[in-house]
């Protein structure tokens, strides 16, 4: 209803707002299916297409796409890359046992020390500090302490949300974000003739009237049929924990049948304006003083910057947007 109450965007404010008109989104879609042909437009359902979109180029679409592991298991393995980032630095006070023990030790049932085993009158205990502790008693309290201490920084450490988006880097640190495609997670994932098992998603963009911006939507299949769905659950796994069922939920489709699994696009134009601005700031420090005309981001180039901040979200479904995106994204 809103969409419907909402007139047609007429004026360019690409750069200005991060959004686009119906003709800009054409435009940047012709460009993704030049550059990237696992990508086409589709005309979907006759009596849901849109008048202000062509006939033929209602929405862009790229089926089969891989999707090699989970986001849970891709977040574990960040963890443990930046404990070992911690250990190759040398660290001090026995941080090195903390990282390498943490996770036997949370399988075990934490209990409190005992006075039954009778340490206190065989050795003296220490603290932290080097002072002897009087009674398990006061062990127990500062672990207390501590495990109160832990929790509350847990609460604090989050991701950023969409609006924060605003690094000058987020179109440029590709190593740190490509998920290796020979990792198997899952040991059913290899039949007995030694072939690779993967899910694989049909990924849709289409173009929303209200917001003015391109929307993504994802509609996944399991590892052993290419025409078994995955379940809503199964879904949520490919997308990064703090964004499952807050910004990534499960919707209609505009255009084709059933439920798929979609981000939405309310932040989508201010972290787009935040991106191009930040290009044309890195343009603008690189310009030299014979070279005065630093150049904008073309409204063409629009879905390779707006996927590869997608990517952030779904970064184990690897659709293709390969073209490489710098300070100058020019067409």
């Amino acid at each position: 209803a809103r969409e419907w109450a909402t007139p047609t965007l007429k004026t360019s404010a690409f750069l200005e707002r991060g959004v686009l008109t119906p003709e800009e989104f054409v435009l940047a879609g012709d460009e993704l299916v030049y550059k990237c042909p696992t990508w086409s437009w589709s005309s979907g359902d006759a009596k849901k297409r849109k008048d202000y979109l062509p006939e033929h180029k209602q929405f862009l679409i790229t089926k089969g796409v891989p999707c090699f592991m989970r986001c849970e298991n891709m977040e574990q393995d960040l963890t443990c890359t930046a404990a070992d980032a911690e250990l190759d630095n040398g660290g001090e006070d026995d941080e090195w046992f903390v990282a390498t023990t943490g996770n036997a030790a949370a399988k075990k049932k934490e209990e409190p020390l005992s006075t039954s085993t009778g340490l206190e009158d065989e050795f003296d205990i220490l603290d932290v500090n080097g002072e002897v502790v009087e009674s398990t008693e006061e062990i127990n309290k500062e672990i207390t302490e501590d495990k109160e201490e832990d929790a509350a920084a847990a609460d604090d450490d989050e991701y950023a949300d969409m609006a924060d988006y605003e690094d000058d880097n987020i179109l440029e640190d590709d190593d740190d974000a490509v998920i290796s495609q020979n990792v198997v997670t899952d040991e059913n994932a290899v039949d007995d003739n030694n072939i690779l098992q993967t899910r694989t998603y049909d990924l849709s963009i289409t173009y929303d009237k209200y917001y003015q911006t391109p929307r993504v939507w994802m509609f996944g299949y399991k590892e052993n049929s290419s025409d078994e769905p995955l379940s809503t659950d199964e879904m949520f796994q490919d997308v990064m924990s703090d964004y499952v069922k807050r910004t990534v939920t499960i919707e209609s489709h505009p255009h084709i049948s059933g439920p798929h699994m979609s981000i939405h696009p309310c932040q989508h134009a201010k972290v787009m304006k935040n991106i191009v601005h930040n290009l044309i700031k890195h343009s603008d420090s690189e310009t030299t003083d014979e070279d005065t005309n630093s150049e904008s981001p073309s409204v063409e180039m629009y879905l390779f910057i707006f996927l590869k901040f997608v990517s952030s979200i779904i970064p184990t479904i690897n659709y293709d947007f390969t073209m490489q995106v710098t300070a100058n994204v020019t067409k």
